[in-house]
């Protein structure tokens, strides 16, 4: 995967997919880190950007940082991207919204 910034200066990484199987497991492709997880979330960093999701029962059965790759399972409610600049804003961001 290529994608040109602002600057005019390509940047290369890996490509990006999510494959949801009933809202019970979800694998994810593109994982660089978990910044964190519990039962009820789990935030992931992508070169893209963050990945929230949100649910019941939820756990990490497979992490592979090397191949980028992740699979969660439990009852997934949601899914949400953030670009990484909105995570550190003013208005409390992530955390603030997450932590209501």
């Amino acid at each position: 995967m290529v994608r040109e910034l602002d600057d005019n200066k390509l940047v290369r990484g890996r490509n990006h997919s999510i494959l949801m199987e009933n809202r019970e497991k979800v694998t994810i492709t593109g994982v660089e880190d978990v910044d964190s997880f519990d039962e009820e979330a789990v935030l992931l960093v992508t070169e893209l950007g963050y990945i929230t999701l949100e649910g019941v029962d939820l756990h990490i059965s497979k992490l592979n940082l090397e191949e980028g790759q992740l699979i969660v399972e439990g009852e997934i409610n949601s899914v949400e991207y953030s670009d990484h600049e909105g995570m550190g804003s003013g208005d409390g961001g992530f955390f603030k919204k997450l932590f209501r």
